[in-house]
């Protein structure tokens, strides 16, 4: 995540920082509401990342959301599979 907007800081100034405000506005969103956005695989969900091509791959467990990965959705798509038994 903190590639990605180092990355997009040296294409546009303030484009990292836009990046990080909409990853941080999408993690809120989804702790308010967690079981709003749709399974993907087992009990991973997924959330689209505004404006950008990331999605924020979690769980929820117990009272509390996990977050297993902030992942570019076109680039090694399958990267975040080990993180999948982090408990």
């Amino acid at each position: 995540m903190f590639d990605a907007a180092l990355y997009y800081e040296m294409q546009a100034p303030g484009l990292g920082q836009n990046f990080l405000g909409k990853v941080e506005a999408a993690l809120n969103d989804l702790v308010r509401s967690p079981e709003q956005w749709p399974v993907i695989e087992d009990d991973i969900r997924r959330r689209l990342v505004r404006r950008f091509p990331y999605s924020i791959l979690y769980r929820i467990d117990s009272n509390e959301v996990v977050v297993l990965a902030v992942m570019h959705q076109k680039r090694h798509p399958s990267y975040w599979l080990p993180r999948r038994q982090l408990k």
